[in-house]
């Protein structure tokens, strides 16, 4: 129960996240701040519930779910505000829909998306989609390209409202790092998307499925 609420209030959070991130420079630092607090959350939520031994089927879903909603409205705003091309949302939401359609047939027939009932087969598979140092490496690129976006927006309302005296072309160099971190976390995002649909293209190439009552 209580890693759940943590799930929920994470999502919560990252909804004032990106509110604050169009109200002022301040309002920037802090949600800079929320960003790095509502990404540690996927792993405390994760932690608590396997240090209390509470963790459940429905619970790892759960947290697949807030999992898609923080990153996805962090790429949805950021197209919006015109720092990524909208390609980045498209290409993430159409592997989450399709991952995830894939995870809800296999939990149908009581299989989960990690740990021992994995529907995931081959120790590959297991290891890029559903091991803590996939998770974790994946996990760290998204904070660091949703925090690095975030103090860029940060910086260019510094200059805007106080006049901070920042050189044009570092300012340039911190955007296009922050493009490459994108890059690299979208990259990782369909490369980790690739074992989960090739484990179930029986499934996706099958004429009829019906998912048990």
């Amino acid at each position: 129960m209580q890693a759940n609420i943590i799930t929920l209030v994470r999502i919560v959070l990252v909804f004032i996240t990106v509110w604050l991130v169009t109200l002022g420079f301040y309002f920037r630092v802090a949600a800079t701040i929320f960003t790095i607090i509502v990404i540690y959350m996927d792993s405390l939520d994760g932690y608590i519930a396997r240090k209390l031994g509470i963790s459940s089927d429905f619970g790892a879903l759960l947290d697949i779910a807030g999992d898609r909603i923080v990153e996805n409205i962090y790429w949805i705003f950021f197209a919006w505000y015109g720092l990524i091309t909208y390609w980045v949302p498209i290409i993430v939401v159409t592997r989450g829909f399709l991952t995830d359609l894939i995870r809800a047939v296999a939990f149908a027939d009581g299989k989960t998306p990690f740990g021992k009932k994995s529907h995931l087969s081959s120790k590959v598979a297991r290891f890029i989609c559903a091991s803590r140092t996939s998770r974790g490496i994946y996990g760290g690129a998204k904070v660091a390209s949703f925090v690095w976006l975030g103090l860029y927006l940060t910086f260019q309302s510094g200059i805007e409202k106080y006049g901070w005296s920042i050189p044009a072309n570092y300012m340039t160099i911190s955007y296009n790092v922050g493009l490459a971190l994108v890059y690299i976390t979208v990259v990782m995002c369909v490369v980790r998307g690739i074992p989960v649909l090739w484990e179930a293209r029986h499934l996706l190439l099958a004429k009829n499925y019906r998912i048990k009552d």
